[in-house]
């Protein structure tokens, strides 16, 4: 059985990192170091699009990490959710908040 302990600590610094990426960019989004100037102004507004896009995959990944860490916790994060095998540790390494397995994440894709 691999070690528990390795992906719970990988999952909670990689947790930390998403936090600290989306505080930036709420703080870029609301503007809160903007300049006087008017034209940078205006290209610091069309960045926010941009910054929405990767607020919400941010999003979208601390999501992905809170559940592998319930995962964990109830003892299933080396299953996949879709056919109930085994996800190979070389998965979890890559992607530490994967829940499926490659056959599954390529069928589904």
């Amino acid at each position: 059985m691999p070690d528990t302990e390795h992906f719970k600590n990988r999952l909670i610094a990689l947790e930390k990192e998403v936090s600290r990426r989306l505080d930036t960019i709420d703080k870029d989004i609301r503007h809160e170091d903007m300049s006087a100037d008017w034209s940078e102004q205006a290209t610091e507004r069309e960045n926010d699009e941009v910054l929405e896009s990767l607020g919400i995959s941010e999003d979208r990944k601390l999501l992905m990490i809170n559940q592998a860490l319930q995962r964990i916790e109830a003892g299933t994060y080396f299953t996949c959710l879709e056919c109930g095998e085994p996800i190979p540790s070389a998965r979890l390494e890559l992607l530490p908040f994967s829940s499926l397995c490659v056959d599954c994440a390529e069928y589904l894709e």
